[in-house]
């Protein structure tokens, strides 16, 4: 046996990873995992298994593994000593063909990587569920981590009690053990390690199945038994049918991994992870009250999304992490682009364009951004890759090729790809190929453009003649929308389409080209920042709640908040548009969009943090207070004045009475838990909720939810002391899941605490190094971002840089991040009165 000393290389590299794929080929894994120790809160450790079958062309190489210790080695039959540097089991004498046994011990999770255990308040049940993306399989048991080394697994868990137990194979056999119970699973068709998955627990279940034109398969939704009455299953399972139809047509490929169970676990460090037969979700899509339309297109989209990693991941694998955009691009896209085509959500284009593409602009201006097939030369980098470049730019390229090569033809390539590659790993050049046969289009010039370039080009509009100019000569396809005033109403004139190649292109507009209103990438087709000239500024502000198609008020919106963070335009323009126009929007995720750009603005951009807070929340006051009683839109407003209350007391008096039942809510206005605990938080961060309020609310709802809530609220009281505690809690207290770290930092930044907290800019720079040696990547980064300085100047940030070349690529990485959105808060800060007299 060999216990963990130290840490040996967890970051496996690109050319390790390479190297062991030449010399093993792999056939089988089995996997005999004993969690009976989970129920016993004295115990953190549980045993594991693993025999692995392949066939080697060296005589040495290593299976990884992250845990307590390695207890026994085998090798085709003969015993072999423990050589384990706390993350490779090293392996010698290799034959051929070879089976190697491992028997160790791992621990379980409370950061949602690995094995997580969760303890619900409510009824004392004891759940888990694994979460390994991109290589946190080998916190679980022994394998090969890296996803172009795929086996066929086998499971055998042995759980305590008689509640669920799951894997993403079909069960076959379920035995008595001593204190519990043994249950195997078929045998998986060829999967990477990084999707396989276990969830024990007692579940609540809602079975279901669907069928196709040659296959049944059997569905099942699940999640913990105190959240069954908010389980609204028969929705999930609509979408999950619709979706299987839809993808199983548009690929021309059967659903390839037998049953279809959904689970929505507690801690959930993710949206959703695709696991064949066992896909996992976050229980935020579990709805405990009222949910808009967005939030439940939303859900709608991330089930989708999920359903077609199924293809698009699972059954066609990235080689490594560089090419993660080929499956996680396709999902974003597809996402999307099936919520629209199943019916389910007509206008999800809407919440893309304002929602995801927000996110890709944001990501694609900072110093680390990165191509869309990007360099990523170990895990650590990999696991930081997982943003708006490869989910959401990759996404809104596709939606571009589709539209250069034509929906047919992009389907058709897509099953060419899986036919050719099922099961397999493939790269960049393996899809170009597959679609520039169907579509008889040479693709590398867009390729070279789009996916291995960095940036994004800005479009703005030139008047007589009428001509669009782009700062990035990219090639693209834009519709130019004309719009003119009608006695305040904005009404559309017509569009041209545009193919832009150079930095100037003139528009042939034969429909009155000059019109109050120009907006270029109307459509929101383009991967494009849109800059609308003074004209046209003047004629949304005046109309633009008036202009009916959601796509161009999107577009719009989004061009009015770019302009803001790029210094370009006044926030307290933005802030008076958003109080005229935003009560009269109509689409849910814009206006929720809007409201979060707002607040956003007035704590970072605005000099006059005081008076904007206390006008802004006065404003969503009203609005909440004039929308139809029980609409999208008055549970939106509601919820902005919880996020405006933590900086200001204007309202508290109103809002402490109706939480308290002293006075009445809007008629129609669901006071849920979550929306109470929203003022609640921002009641708190004001001055207006001490410690015995907060605990009763925890009473009044004893979940983990309201656990959770109830830790954010208490360290957001504005007193030194308070903040003192909850920032150094989050730094030393180990024992804070991840849920719950992310709680405490919320309240330690909660409001204008920048008085409250300066104290800790010189110790922040002292912890996080060892913080990320110490910690895992999941926690440490929650740590290193959330707890960043709010400074005045980024001089203690360059001085850290400066003196710590040699750190981890990874942390670095997020200090530049956060050095650059400082940066840019203190540069748009500092514009603010020359554009407002401008």
């Amino acid at each position: 046996m060999q216990t963990r000393q130290h840490s040996g290389d967890e970051n496996l590299s690109r050319e390790d990873a390479a190297a062991r794929a030449s010399v093993i080929d792999l056939d089988t894994i089995e996997v005999d995992l004993d969690v009976r120790s989970a129920s016993d809160a004295s115990r953190d450790d549980f045993t594991t298994q693993s025999t692995l079958r392949f066939r080697a062309s060296a005589a040495e190489t290593w299976v990884d593994f992250l845990g307590v210790a390695v207890d026994e080695v085998e090798l085709n039959g003969a015993p072999q000593p423990v050589e384990w540097d706390g993350a490779r089991i090293r392996l010698s004498g290799l034959a051929e063909d070879n089976t190697v046994r491992i028997r160790a011990r791992g621990r379980y999770s409370r950061s949602g990587e690995g094995l997580h255990r969760f303890t619900d308040p409510v009824d004392g049940a004891v759940y888990l569920y694994t979460q390994y993306e991109p290589a946190d399989s080998r916190r679980v048991y022994p394998c090969f981590e890296q996803p172009d080394l795929k086996a066929r697994w086998t499971f055998h868990i042995t759980a305590s009690g008689d509640g669920v137990v799951l894997s993403g194979g079909a069960e076959t056999s379920r035995l008595d053990v001593d204190g519990g119970v043994r249950v195997s699973f078929a045998e998986t068709p060829l999967l990477s390690s990084y999707v396989t998955a276990v969830a024990v627990g007692p579940y609540h279940r809602v079975d279901g199945a669907w069928t196709g034109e040659r296959q049944s398969v059997d569905l099942g939704v699940l999640c913990r038994a105190s959240l069954a009455e908010h389980l609204d299953a028969d929705e999930i399972l609509d979408i999950t049918r619709r979706g299987l139809d839809f993808f199983t047509a548009a690929f021309d490929q059967d659903y390839p991994w037998g049953k279809y169970d959904q689970i929505f676990v507690p801690e959930y460090n993710l949206g959703a992870m695709e696991n064949p037969g066992l896909v996992t979700f976050t229980e935020a899509y579990v709805f405990r009250g009222a949910a808009t339309a967005a939030q439940r297109e939303a859900r709608s989209n991330t089930i989708l999304h999920e359903m077609a990693h199924m293809w698009f991941g699972d059954l066609v694998t990235m080689r490594w992490w560089d090419d993660l955009w080929l499956k996680e691009s396709f999902a974003d896209f597809m996402g999307t682009h099936a919520n629209v085509a199943t019916g389910l959500h007509p206008d999800a284009w809407v919440t893309f364009a304002s929602r995801r593409k927000g996110w890709a602009y944001v990501q694609d201006q900072l110093p680390t951004t990165h191509p869309i097939v990007a360099d990523i030369p170990d895990l650590e980098a990999a696991k930081l890759n997982f943003d708006g470049i490869t989910y959401a730019k990759g996404a809104s390229v596709l939606k571009q090729l589709v539209g250069f090569v034509g929906e047919e033809a992009f389907f058709r390539g897509a099953q060419r790809y899986f036919a050719a590659h099922a099961y397999g790993n493939t790269t960049l050049e393996d899809l170009l190929v597959a679609l520039e046969e169907a579509s008889g289009r040479d693709l590398r010039s867009w390729s070279t453009a789009w996916l291995e370039t960095t940036g994004l080009p800005t479009l703005t509009v030139e008047r007589g003649p009428l001509a669009v100019v782009q700062d990035v000569a990219r090639p693209h396809a834009v519709r130019v929308g004309l719009w003119d005033d009608e006695a305040g109403r904005l009404v559309a004139r017509g569009d041209v389409a545009v193919d832009l190649f150079g930095e100037r292109t003139l528009v042939d507009a034969p429909v009155l080209p000059d019109t109050a209103l120009v907006i270029a990438n109307v459509d929101d087709r383009s991967y494009a920042k849109v800059r609308l000239d003074d004209r046209s500024l003047a004629a949304v502000t005046a109309g633009l709640s008036s202009m009916p198609d959601a796509v161009a008020r999107g577009v719009v919106w989004a061009a009015l908040w770019n302009a803001v963070r790029d210094g370009e335009l006044a926030a307290s323009v933005y802030l008076a548009i958003a109080a005229d126009h935003a009560p009269r929007e109509s689409h849910p995720a814009l206006l929720s969009d809007v409201l979060a750009h707002a607040a956003f603005a007035i704590r970072h951009y605005v000099s006059d943090v005081e008076r904007a807070s206390a006008a802004w929340l006065e404003g969503a006051w009203r609005a909440m207070a004039a929308a139809d009683a029980g609409s999208d839109a008055q549970l939106i407003w509601a919820r902005a004045v919880g996020v405006a209350a933590e900086l200001s007391g204007d309202r508290a008096a109103e809002m402490s009475a109706i939480l308290a039942g002293e006075a009445p809510a809007p008629a129609g206005l669901p006071l849920d838990p979550d929306l109470r605990w929203g003022w609640l938080f921002g009641l708190a961060a004001s001055g207006h909720a001490d410690a015995a309020r907060i605990d009763a609310e925890a009473e009044r709802d004893a979940t983990a939810s309201g656990r959770t809530a109830r830790l954010a609220a208490l360290a957001a009281r504005p007193e030194a002391s308070v903040r003192r505690d909850a920032w150094r809690a989050a730094w030393e207290d180990e024992t804070l899941t991840n849920d719950h770290l992310d709680a405490t930092i919320r309240g330690a930044r909660a409001g204008e605490s920048r008085d409250l907290v300066a104290e800790f800019d010189a110790p922040y720079f002292e912890r996080i190094l060892p913080a990320w040696r110490s910690r895992s990547i999941e926690i440490a980064a929650r740590l290193v971002r959330g707890l960043f300085p709010a400074t005045e100047d980024t001089a203690s940030v360059d001085a850290w840089l400066e003196a710590n070349t040699d750190a981890p690529g990874s942390l670095r990485r997020i200090v530049i991040e956060q050095r650059d959105h400082l940066a840019r808060d203190l540069r748009v800060r500092a514009a603010q009165a020359q554009l407002t007299r401008h």
